[in-house]
């Protein structure tokens, strides 16, 4: 991809494989709903590489007969784990189904963790809704290019505007 002046505008890519590397994660209270989403999706999940945060992922493996490879429970560092696979390359798409209303004693780590999902531009879905868009792309069972942003170049062109 040709150098583009202005930092806002992707300056790279990263090719994301027909068979994905998707992460599952839920707060307690959403648990269920992330369950009862990947056993209705269960065909659609097991053609790709699932990651899951400690409880979660059991849960999802034991209900679906599938693997999930599984991170630490996300209070003890799951979240960070993900957030560093993201800023590595090593995941393509984040499902979260996280409970905006129950207070959480991790709240900074989910924050990071969405922060870097949006950084490293993978697709993001936050609720069911986003998670039946997200699955149902014809682009989930394709190669993507999908673009990055030099935040680095970025950081440095807001700082030299002052």
């Amino acid at each position: 991809m040709e150098k583009n002046p202005h930092p806002s505008i992707a300056s790279s890519t990263s090719e994301m494989t027909s068979k994905k590397r998707i992460a599952l994660v839920a707060h307690d209270y959403r648990k269920r709903d992330l369950i009862d989403w990947a056993e209705y999706n269960k065909d659609i999940l097991k053609e790709h590489q699932l990651f899951g945060t400690g409880t979660t992922g059991g849960l999802i493996a034991d209900k679906l007969g599938i693997p999930v490879q599984r991170f630490m429970s996300g209070p003890l560092g799951g979240d960070q784990q993900i957030g560093a696979a993201i800023a590595e390359g090593k995941l393509d798409i984040l499902i979260f189904f996280w409970d905006p209303l129950q207070a959480q004693p991790h709240d900074v780590d989910v924050k990071a963790l969405l922060r870097i999902a949006i950084v490293y531009n993978i697709p993001l879905a936050c609720n069911r809704a986003s998670a039946d868009f997200l699955i149902s792309s014809e682009l989930l069972d394709k190669s993507y290019e999908r673009y990055l942003v030099d935040y680095g170049a970025r950081l440095k062109h807001l700082s030299t505007e002052e």
